[in-house]
């Protein structure tokens, strides 16, 4: 049993309970309301959140998730091999504990090939949490409805790629003044709101869970809304990158600007603001994806789409709250609650009763993101150089700190 804590003097934040001020006890492993003898954390007024959940990451990374205050990730199923049988998905749900729980998406489709469906429910028995299409967007309509109806008979959400394959090709930008600049292969931003829609009403018909790890588009967010009015069971996400740039960040052919889904407009970005303020945004996630030199010391087109966000997701998005986007409280539901909440856990709350998965932040410290300094595999992120404050000044999982 793990040693009770007494964390005081903190200003807490919970989804759940909401914000205040004063002590917060651990006991068993878990938030309780009085734990007496404890060891004593003094927290000299900083915030005491959730650990964070980061639904989507590509690889397992546990320096830059220890820095960025991650305590549960949900793995992708695009891994070498991909996680489609029940012992690559049980060996991947079981290699991070008991520091990180890593809750495997398991592909939905045997060899994310979109053709065939994977065992989706023996690998729900082995470990997964959710099922997936991975990086790419199942292009036959009926091998989509298919997975659809079978992860909603598991209990199971699905978690889609949202941008049409047909309509996307090579592209590896999207298409507009700054593609058309740079000389860069581009698509039509139209590629996402295409396989939204598509996604959208087989989900309805199915009356299953789905969610858009990542939506980027003003007619994106347009579709997620109606869709939510009407009662279909969908949420969506959203990475710091496309809430704070545009596709105005590539102009110097920066290759660490180079991501999937690539960078919008600047209009789109201001219509994904609007779609985090009014709570159509469900979920923000790092897109964890480090790459080192090997992919990302190339010409832009040639180079390895992904960033490495682990680290910088937290001080990103308490910037959002200082900007006042959002509170404190519904950063944590963004971080936390709802991340869980695809994956079936019940999880990213400090209410008493809960395993103490918390995380003490000082929001006021500031440093310089820097690529090559940055905790973990790879620093290939897109705001490298840019100053920032918020820092995890101690992180614990299950009442146990992790150093």
């Amino acid at each position: 049993m793990n040693g009770a804590l007494h964390f005081r003097n903190a200003r807490i934040v919970c989804p759940i309970v909401g914000e205040r001020e004063g002590d917060l006890f651990v006991a068993g492993g878990r938030i309780v309301n009085q734990a007496p003898d404890a060891t004593i954390v003094e927290c000299h007024g900083k915030l005491l959140l959730p650990a964070i959940v980061d639904l989507g990451v590509a690889a397992i990374d546990r320096a830059a998730f220890r820095a960025g205050g991650i305590v549960r990730v949900g793995l992708m199923p695009d891994q070498s091999p991909v996680l489609d049988e029940p012992g690559i998905v049980q060996r991947s749900a079981l290699i991070g504990r008991p520091d990180l729980w890593i809750h495997p998406i398991a592909a939905a489709t045997r060899g994310l090939a979109g053709t065939d469906l994977a065992e989706m429910a023996i690998c729900a028995s082995a470990g997964a949490r959710a099922v997936g299409t991975g990086r790419r967007w199942i292009a036959d309509t009926g091998v989509m409805a298919r997975v659809l109806a079978y992860a909603r008979d598991l209990g199971l959400a699905v978690i889609a790629h949202a941008e049409d394959a047909g309509l996307v090709g090579d592209a590896v930008a999207t298409a507009g003044e700054t593609a058309t600049r740079l000389g860069l292969p581009a698509a039509s931003a139209l590629a996402e709101p295409l396989a939204i829609a598509r996604d959208l009403m087989l989900a309805e018909e199915a009356d299953a869970r789905l969610h858009l790890r990542q939506v980027t588009t003003a007619a994106g967010f347009d579709l997620v809304r109606a869709a939510k009015r009407r009662g279909v069971r969908v949420t969506c996400g959203i990475t710091p990158a496309h809430l704070l740039l545009s596709d105005n960040a590539m102009s110097d052919f920066r290759s660490f600007a180079h991501l999937s889904p690539p960078l919008r407009s600047d209009a789109d970005r201001h219509a994904a603001l609007a779609a985090l303020a009014d709570g159509t945004i469900d979920v923000l996630c790092s897109g964890h994806d480090p790459r080192g030199p090997e992919e990302k010391r190339l010409p832009f087109a040639d180079a390895g789409a992904g960033a490495a966000g682990a680290t910088t997701l937290l001080p990103l998005a308490l910037g959002l709250v200082r900007d006042e986007r959002i509170s404190l409280a519904r950063l944590a539901t963004l971080l936390s609650r709802n991340p869980a909440a695809v994956l079936g856990l019940d999880a990213g709350t400090l209410a008493p009763g809960h395993e103490a998965d918390l995380m003490l932040v000082d929001p006021d410290s500031p440093w310089q993101i820097d690529a090559d300094t940055l905790p973990g595999l790879a620093g290939n992120t897109p705001f490298d150089g840019l100053p920032v404050q918020g820092r995890v000044l101690r992180l614990f999982k299950g009442g146990r700190e992790l150093v």
